[in-house]
């Protein structure tokens, strides 16, 4: 497996995350050496996860999106829900923060429901990816070539379907930010 040693990896998330869809990457990085944020623009010191049925564990907030820059980390991983990309889509400050990770070609990870931030970047034309299905018709809409495959990877994006993808989605989310800025 691939070291992360010295690359620190923000995770982007509101209430109403997929619970595993965040402590499975955020494990699998932190084994691999990576300093990993999680960053919230809601201003609580913690959020909670939804876990598949009803709501689950809260995890503690690192920092405010308000006080985090994308130029302070090396990655960014986006998990799912169906509440949490619902709400960072309609905050300006959480598009931005994301199409800087695109804009500048940083990896940049998400799954089930997560791609549906990357939708609000005006960024993914002409990029392939995967998500939970019942979002495919909004990514092609948004220019994306949406492809039913576990993990799909487009130039450091990296996309997965479901928490059913969660392994094969972190072997390959490590592997991009171990390979850096794609150019």
């Amino acid at each position: 497996m691939a070291t992360l040693s010295g690359k620190r990896v923000a995770i982007l998330t509101e209430e109403g995350f997929e619970q595993v869809e965040l402590t499975s990457p955020k494990a699998a990085l932190e084994a691999a050496g990576a300093a990993v944020h999680i960053i919230s623009p809601n201003g609580k010191s913690r959020i909670k996860a939804w876990d598949q049925t009803d709501w689950g564990i809260e995890v503690e907030v690192d920092r405010k999106l308000s006080e985090a820059s994308p130029d302070d980390y090396d990655a960014l991983v986006l998990p799912g829900g169906v509440l949490n990309p619902d709400k960072l889509r309609q905050n300006k400050d959480a598009v931005a923060f994301a199409s800087a990770f695109l804009d500048e070609s940083k990896p940049l990870a998400a799954i089930c429901h997560g791609p549906q931030l990357l939708i609000e970047t005006g960024m993914i034309k002409g990029r392939n990816l995967t998500s939970f299905p019942s979002l495919q018709t909004d990514l092609k809409n948004a220019g994306a070539d949406w492809v039913d495959e576990q993990v799909v990877v487009d130039n450091g994006l990296v996309t997965s379907r479901s928490p059913a993808d969660l392994e094969a989605f972190n072997k390959k989310m490590i592997e991009e930010i171990a390979e850096g800025v794609h150019v």
